[in-house]
């Protein structure tokens, strides 16, 4: 996670906890747990970010390959949802295989820098 710069110790993630319980009390929407078969999988969703709303999504290694049916659900998500006329998503630049979001037609916008860290960003429109 590219945002990540310092040590992960309980601290840290009852901070990070109390950071995304934030989000979803100003917008209403944020991060999920997922669940796969009752197996905690990782965490992603949909987080406000300006005027737009980026998408997130991290796996537990074990859980790698069920990115893009994960995605494809919270894409379907944001569709049906008014508040998200499109989605964004930032990737670090080390990320090389693009190809998933080029599926989803997600366009490349450029690079930019989010929180001091460099990202590839691209756009889905969901209207």
């Amino acid at each position: 996670m590219p945002l990540l710069t310092s040590a992960w110790d309980e601290t840290a993630a009852n901070e990070f906890i109390t950071m995304k319980e934030q989000h979803w009390r100003r917008d209403g929407l944020g991060h999920w747990a997922i669940l796969v078969d009752d197996a905690y999988a990782g965490w992603g969703g949909f987080q406000k970010e300006g005027d737009e709303w980026d998408f997130g999504l991290v796996l537990k290694p074990s859980f790698f390959g069920l990115g893009m049916r994960i995605t494809a659900k919270a894409i379907t998500f944001a569709q049906e949802d008014e508040r998200i006329p499109f989605v964004t998503f930032l990737l670090p630049p080390s990320r090389t295989n693009l190809s998933a979001l080029k599926r989803l037609g997600a366009e490349y916008v450029g690079r930019v820098t989010h929180a001091g860290a460099d990202f590839l960003k691209y756009r889905l429109e969901t209207e």
